[in-house]
């Protein structure tokens, strides 16, 4: 072995310390350039990343241009792989059926032949199967590819070249989308109606200072194969689209198809973007067997080449809105796009850019490919009419030509001596054919020259003239537009995805469609241990509850109810009937379903009733009536309605019937006052109800003055008072009362 091929250290194995620091920064860095520059991100100028473009440009090479045959796709993946993308196949490949399958591309740049995929997820079939080549779409997008419209730089093992972007004269970023993760940041563009985006852009070039909010009179909002209805408002669509950031509410399509006798189902003919409808289905199947959908019975597909999935709801009561509204709020029926415009802006800055943004660096692009193919055309014309000039300065002299031809061993240097020629106008000249000699040609070659210069001249003042340019990318833009024209060609160009306003059903309707409504049995220990039984029990013998607890109540209500609880602390917390533990067991802690504080407990539960009036009332006498509805809480920590400061509390919750209040205190005074005298108050300590020296309220009840007061002794014998006997406790709120009467209860309650 040579001495110049041992390694450094004469061949031990030495090794050389690193920063690990620094060394994983460096590293790290270089992975997550590649990965946004070479991978994850678009090119805002031609919408595509490297891969896409690098398999459009294998298809050109591979002359599979709209109106030729078809090649196998293994043979265009393979040369995509050995010659420009050292990657897996199967990436390629993937990315090769996704540009061919009309649900995923709204403007597909392959036309597959084969077994492409389907909207149900089922993968296409393998690349020896299918067969592929351009569509209309991908040949403008590689139009003036030949005439130096882009750079080129080698490929990875550098035999070869390729485009570092294409010429791009559809606009595909914005119409096709993209969608990609990067290091650090994603891209997530949501498909657009080519006109709608081609109308943008002319009025960007008719005005450059035209603002987003203009823009959006021709660019409502994304297009999307799989069509559906887009619910987002206005404002934010707005914002999303100036900013480069948002995102999109997209519904199913639905309809009420009538089966007679008063029976209907619902039939979904469009899913939303990117949903799988296989997945759909089975997902909304398995809400319908856990019975989270009550409203819904079965759910069927009928898709054939168009998607039907048909709902049958659980009978012909059902309102079809409401059952929709509850199958947006679980299932992928309704979904949100989002809009994250990051992009390479002029292939090397990754940025968020606005859509004025966009379409601003996309016509700049196209000005910049005009002018390429121009000055390569110029240069084209130049040397075409250098030998054109050659030809008539040989057609004025031929008799000269020839004899310097036949006579002179070198006739190239003598002619260009002689009649002032070039070198390309003297090899051309040697180079014709005898043919070309008849005077006919002569006429033919004149023409030209004149048809070149004049075509010369035009292209001077085309790149001498900034508004001739724009005028060209105009018509150019306009051109475009003429073939995705929504009249014109309503297959590829009508707009499929389409705009409404969320119907605004009661938040509570829908929840409530939400639950299977069935009978349970509430019961609170004494310690505040909550449950839900089956069913509605009236044998309550058989509970069992933890060592040293108890029975506190127990009341009826549907799965389909909230659950009120009102505390000592004057807070009302909210729980759903459908959410509390089941009747296995000893239920769960309050605490534990709700933020409440240690030092507090539960005065009662009730199931809500938006219509009642309840009448609440703390240990010192204090109340008020608050309406229902007002004291419903929508968050864990719950709503504070009555304030009461330590040593007081929260005693008392009755629902409020009658006319008139009577409260028995602890010292067993009882008052009776008409129910006018208790404000209505939404938050608040209240007013005094009874005056005490010590002690404190004992029960308050509401009743009809008409039917007079009734209280249950701890026989369940039923005792009542008339007006006229009652006459003797009647008083004003805020007395103290008088001795209860005889056969009153010695626990001071009513019963």
């Amino acid at each position: 072995m040579g001495k110049e091929l041992l390694p450094p250290g004469g061949g031990d194995d030495s090794a050389a310390p690193v920063d690990l620091k620094k060394a994983l920064e460096e590293r790290y860095l270089a992975y997550a350039l590649s990965t946004i520059m070479h991978r994850a991100l678009p090119d805002v100028r031609d919408g595509l990343k490297p891969v896409h473009r690098r398999i459009m440009h294998t298809m050109r090479l591979l002359r599979l241009s709209p109106d030729q045959g078809f090649a196998k796709c293994a043979r265009i993946v393979g040369d995509v792989m050995g010659k420009f993308h050292p990657h897996g196949d199967q990436s390629i490949y993937d990315a090769l059926v996704r540009l061919a399958q009309p649900f995923a591309m709204r403007y597909p740049l392959v036309d597959g032949q084969g077994n492409f995929g389907n909207i149900d997820g089922d993968n296409a079939a393998a690349m020896r199967y299918t067969e592929a080549r351009m569509t209309e779409v991908a040949a403008e997008l590689l139009t003036g590819i030949t005439e130096d419209a882009v750079d080129f730089r080698l490929t990875y093992n550098e035999e070869d070249e390729e485009p570092i972007v294409l010429p791009g004269a559809f606009p595909n970023l914005l119409c096709n989308g993209s969608s990609g993760i990067a290091v650090g940041m994603a891209t997530s563009i949501p498909p657009h109606n080519a006109a709608e985006v081609c109308d943008a852009a002319l009025a960007l070039i008719d005005d450059p200072e035209t603002p987003v909010l203009r823009l959006l009179d021709f660019v409502k909002g994304p297009d999307f194969p799989t069509g559906g209805i887009i619910v987002e408002g206005a404002a934010a669509i707005r914002e999303a689209y100036e900013t480069g950031r948002g995102g999109f509410r997209v519904r199913s399509r639905w309809e009420k198809e009538d089966q007679g006798r008063g029976t209907w189902n619902v039939v979904v003919t469009e899913i939303p973007y990117g949903v799988q409808k296989s997945r759909l289905i089975e997902k909304i199947a398995e809400l319908v067997i856990a019975r989270r959908l009550p409203l819904l019975e079965d759910v069927r597909d009928e898709s054939t080449e168009d998607v039907r999935v048909v709902l049958v709801p659980k009978s012909r009561t059902v309102e079809p809105e409401l059952l929709m509204e509850s199958l947006f709020r679980l299932t992928d029926l309704e979904t949100r796009f989002p809009l994250n415009m990051n992009v390479l802006s002029r292939g090397k800055v990754p940025g968020v850019l606005s859509l004025k943004e966009v379409l601003r660096e996309w016509l700049d692009h196209r000005r910049e490919v005009l002018l390429r193919r121009s000055r390569h055309r110029l240069a084209e014309i130049e040397r075409r009419l250098e030998i054109l000039g050659g030809y008539l300065v040989a057609y004025l002299n031929i008799d000269e030509v020839i004899r310097i031809i036949r006579e002179e061993d070198e006739p190239k240097p003598v002619m260009i001596a002689r009649f002032e020629l070039t070198d390309t106008q003297a090899e051309a000249i040697l180079n014709m054919r005898l043919r070309a000699l008849r005077k006919l040609e002569e006429f033919e070659i004149r023409k030209e020259f004149d048809k070149l210069s004049e075509e010369k001249t035009q292209i001077e003042g085309l790149l001498g003239s900034t508004a001739k340019q724009w005028k060209t990318v105009r018509w150019e833009v306009a051109k475009v537009r003429e073939t995705f024209d929504p009249e014109k060609n309503p297959a590829l160009g009508r707009r499929r995805t389409t705009f409404g306003e969320a119907p605004t059903h009661d938040l509570e309707d829908v929840q409530q469609a939400m639950i299977e409504r069935e009978p349970v049995t509430i019961v609170l220990s004494e310690k505040g241990w909550l449950r839900a039984m089956k069913g509605h029990l009236s044998d309550l013998s058989s509970l069992a509850f933890k060592e040293g607890d108890s029975l506190k109540l127990t009341f009826h209500a549907q799965t389909t109810d909230k659950i009120l609880l009102f505390t000592t602390g004057g807070k009302f917390y909210t729980l759903g009937a459908d959410r509390l533990p089941g009747g296995r067991g000893h239920g769960e802690p309050v605490r534990i379903m709700v933020d409440m504080e240690n030092d507090q407990a539960v005065v009662t539960a009730f199931a809500h009733d938006p219509e009642r009036l309840l009448l609440l009332a703390s240990h010192a006498g204090n109340g008020f009536i608050v309406a229902e509805k007002d004291v419903v809480a929508n968050t864990r920590k719950g709503r504070q309605v009555m304030n009461v400061k330590a040593p007081d509390e929260a005693k008392l919750c009755i629902p409020v019937t009658g006319d008139h209040v009577a409260i028995v205190g602890m010292n067993r005074k009882l008052l009776v006052f008409p129910l006018s005298e208790v404000p209505e108050m939404a938050r608040g300590k209240g007013v005094r109800l009874q005056r005490y020296k010590d002690g404190g309220v004992s029960d308050v009840k509401t009743f009809a003055m008409e039917e007079g007061l009734s209280w249950q002794d701890s026989a369940d014998r039923t005792f009542s008072r008339s007006q006229g006997e009652l006459a003797e406790w009647l008083g004003n709120r805020a007395a103290a009362g008088r001795m209860a009467p005889k056969g009153f209860p010695r626990t001071g309650k009513f019963g």
